[in-house]
């Protein structure tokens, strides 16, 4: 992957050089790590409009609630 956007991406997401789609889901992703309670059905039909079926937005909020969960394990139990 291309080091600049790497580091563009984790500077700032919201100003790296990426697609809409893309944009969309990572803006998803934040909502959903902030507060899943705030997550609506038009959060859903805004990755549908960007291009992404049931099977991929399930996939996103699988994979996103995964992370937060072991990162949240890992930090409760101090591992680096």
């Amino acid at each position: 992957m291309d080091e600049g956007l790497v580091e563009a991406l984790q500077k700032d997401y919201t100003t790296a050089a990426i697609t809409k789609p893309e944009r969309v889901m990572l803006n998803y992703v934040v909502k959903l790590t902030r507060d899943a309670t705030k997550v609506s059905q038009e959060d859903h039909k805004g990755l549908r409009e960007a291009g992404f079926d049931d099977k991929a937005v399930l996939q996103i909020t699988l994979i996103a609630a995964w992370f937060n969960y072991i990162n949240r394990v890992a930090d409760s139990l101090g591992i680096a």
